[in-house]
């Protein structure tokens, strides 16, 4: 897999993913909020499957 979300980007989506992923445990305690595990992950990875197939990339100098 090779990059496609740069670290600003990446960044957003990991705080994005907790901030959401944290409305499971506390506040609505909804199901839905574990969603939140998709920015986390995509975040961690720096791998978007979306931003692959429609060949978008937001990382300058990724490998």
């Amino acid at each position: 897999m090779k990059k496609n979300i740069g670290p600003a980007e990446r960044a957003i989506r990991v705080i994005a993913g907790i901030g959401i992923l944290s409305l499971a445990f506390a506040g609505p305690k909804s199901l839905w909020a574990y969603l939140g595990v998709v920015p986390l992950l995509t975040g961690l990875l720096g791998w978007c499957p979306p931003y692959a197939i429609f060949g978008i990339s937001t990382c300058k100098k990724c490998s």
